[in-house]
């Protein structure tokens, strides 16, 4: 396993199926399965290409920034800052499992919309 090269594609992926590029994001890097843990997300490539194109045509001025990549083993995981229309801000964990070729063939997920104010003053980042 190259750790490095795991937490480089899984923020390619990620970027471009967010960009409007699911199709080419799948065939870029994902296996021969793919699993998906997020509920509102079929499981299989053809519900996730669906997914983010919809995602896309529906919110095309979203963005998101990669704030940690962390690898072990065959996992990779993300920690994300996505803003959405109306200025809504998430944080996101995003978890990557990788095949042996490097490739991800399983996904989990958590997303929690940014709150005014925190109990602790501490930032989600």
């Amino acid at each position: 396993m190259n750790l490095e090269q795991n937490k480089k594609n899984a923020v390619g992926f990620y970027q471009m199926a967010y960009d409007g590029n699911p199709r080419e994001a799948v065939e870029k890097y994902v296996g021969g399965d793919y699993i998906q843990h997020n509920p509102l997300v079929g499981d299989g490539k053809e519900p996730f290409i669906a997914y983010f194109e919809r995602m896309f045509n529906e919110y095309p001025n979203k963005s998101i920034k990669f704030l940690r990549a962390v690898a072990e083993k065959d996992l990779v995981a993300l920690h994300t800052h996505q803003t959405w229309p109306g200025n809504e801000e998430y944080v996101t964990m995003d978890f990557f499992r990788f095949d042996a070729n490097g490739k991800i063939v399983e996904h989990w997920d958590a997303m929690q919309q940014i709150p005014e104010s925190s109990a602790n003053g501490n930032t989600m980042y």
